[in-house]
């Protein structure tokens, strides 16, 4: 396999926003509005450029993640500037042949390059521990005192970024760019049509963004 991993271009914009509809649709809930939030988060405050990276396979462009700035603050309110990443996408036909793997590696390698130490994200433990991400709440990583959400999940970039304090995630504004439903659905019209339905890891999407680690 030819696989090269570079930054994205406003050329690809358009096939890229195709690749994560693709990705997630009926993933997390019937249809998906991941491209339209990818659409608004490039022209926003937090987001990174040099961490927008695309894959492709052979000439074929399959694969993307974006990253944008997040804020972890102590219990003195000392503030530390981290990275959340998402949305992460593989075009489904590529899926679980290495490539996620190999592209967020890509990411991390940027990443620590850049200087920074610590990416907390919310996503599905079952695809983001093998990538060396663990419970919150290992980290002491919360939501607010005492609330530790299942799919809150942190990397240490840097051993021993986070060194045990209590940690409150403030994550980017940019994480709810696609509240609007009418404009992100105005936004989904402009591809080609796709039937909206109910699957298995819509049920474990639920399950995992309502439920919190307690001991």
């Amino acid at each position: 396999m030819n696989i090269i991993i570079r930054n994205e271009t406003p050329a690809d914009y358009r096939k890229v926003e195709h690749l994560i509809r693709e990705a997630f649709w009926n993933q997390n809930f019937p249809g998906c509005d991941e491209h339209y939030l990818l659409h608004k988060m490039r022209d926003h405050e937090d987001f990174i450029p040099e961490l927008d990276l695309v894959l492709e396979l052979n000439g074929e462009l399959v694969g993307s993640i974006v990253y944008t700035k997040a804020t972890l603050v102590d219990e003195q309110r000392q503030k530390k500037e981290i990275l959340s990443f998402g949305p992460v996408g593989i075009l489904p036909q590529y899926q679980r042949k290495g490539l996620g793997k190999t592209l967020m590696e890509a990411s991390f390698a940027q990443a620590v390059a850049m200087g920074w130490d610590t990416v907390v994200i919310f996503g599905n433990p079952e695809n983001y521990i093998p990538r060396g991400f663990k419970s919150c709440k290992k980290y002491n990583v919360c939501l607010a005192p005492g609330v530790f959400p299942t799919a809150l999940l942190v990397k240490e970039l840097k051993p021993g970024a986070l060194d045990g304090r209590l940690w409150l995630y403030q994550g980017s504004s940019a994480e709810n760019l696609c509240a609007d439903e009418q404009e992100a659905a105005r936004f989904d019209a402009g591809f080609p049509p796709k039937e909206k339905g109910w699957q298995p890891s819509q049920e474990l999407f639920f399950i995992y963004s309502h439920s919190s680690v307690v001991r």
